[in-house]
């Protein structure tokens, strides 16, 4: 099986949502999440704090540099993800229609390389 990473594209320009809409959206996600489980594709998931809680360390010559903030100056940002195992591309898209329906949010697939990093 093929591994895929299934990426919530978040937009912090937008005005948060109510409260009640974010408790939707979570007990939307937790079960698209148990669907994954009980179809034996779901690896990982989680969800990420704003991109303010971000520090980015750069290479530099030799010396890393760290700074605080995202990396790319942008209004999307990587708001969480599943990781997921499928048989084919198919099969990792249909999950992702899914997840974009339960957080309201578009998903961004691509597929984990096939090296193994042992």
């Amino acid at each position: 099986m093929k591994k895929y990473l299934l990426a919530v594209q978040f937009d912090e320009s937008a005005p948060r949502p109510a409260e009640a809409e974010v408790q939707e959206q979570l007990a939307r996600t937790a079960g698209v999440t148990a669907e994954m489980r009980a179809a034996g594709s779901w690896v990982f998931v989680g969800g990420l704090l704003p991109s303010h809680a971000t520090t980015v360390v750069r290479p530099g010559n030799g010396t890393p540099t760290m700074t605080d903030g995202p990396f790319a100056e942008t209004k999307e940002q990587l708001g969480g993800f599943w990781v997921i195992q499928c048989d084919d591309l198919d099969q990792a898209l249909s999950w992702a229609e899914k997840c974009a329906l339960a957080c309201g949010c578009p998903i961004e697939v691509r597929p984990f390389e096939d090296a193994q990093w042992n």
